[in-house]
């Protein structure tokens, strides 16, 4: 069915996190490495947030939106934290970061498949470095440090996916975030944010 009017949607769902580029230099400032023995990997959050749909045809429907969204990494391996210096293969430092993410995506309706993509402006409210370490295992360490600073407040990306929309108002969305803009707020190293997200919404 053609949608005429615009309509209130709301969503939410699972994110998959992490940084590409030079990602365990990012925190250089708060951690130190030993001999490069350390791995990355993604971190799982989620996202939660509400959107507009406008009607410009038949077909097609431009969607902006607001939502908060956990994005971040892990790092795991020989780690040394400042001020409490430890070593161990069980340490494990996780950057937890809290975004505002805003996109504003051209949607395509097909009959109940949907195909977006668009812009996103994301802001950063609230960055935590989460320190972890394990000896014979015991935990021996965990301990949380602010890491704001050390990330640039504004992120700008490009977001797109597919989905699925029942004519009862529920839907099923996939799509993945590819971050543009720097994370290190100094801009020295080319780290940028990556996210899979799935979802499910409902509109009105």
């Amino acid at each position: 069915m053609a949608q005429t009017a615009p309509s209130f949607g709301i969503k939410a769902g699972l994110s998959s996190s992490t940084m590409k580029g030079n990602a365990v230099s990012n925190l250089n400032n708060l951690i130190d490495y030993t001999n490069d023995a350390i791995t990355s990997s993604g971190r799982t959050g989620f996202f939660a947030g509400a959107n507009v749909s406008i009607p410009v045809s038949e077909l097609f429907s431009v969607e902006p939106g607001v939502y908060y969204a956990q994005k971040g990494y892990t790092l795991n391996g020989e780690l040394n934290l400042k001020g409490v210096e430890f070593l161990g293969a069980n340490a494990k430092a996780q950057l937890q970061s809290h975004y505002i993410d805003m996109p504003v995506v051209l949607k395509a309706n097909l009959g109940g498949l949907q195909v977006f993509a668009g812009p996103q402006v994301s802001y950063l409210a609230k960055a935590d470095l989460r320190t972890t370490a394990g000896v014979l295992g015991f935990n021996v360490l965990n301990r949380k440090m602010d890491a704001t600073d050390q990330l640039n407040r504004w992120d700008a990306g490009l977001t797109g996916g597919i989905g699925y929309q029942f004519s009862n108002g529920f839907n099923l969305t996939a799509s993945y975030d590819h971050g543009l803009s720097k994370v290190d707020a100094n801009k020295r190293f080319d780290s940028y944010n990556r996210s899979f997200k799935v979802g499910a919404g409902f509109r009105f």
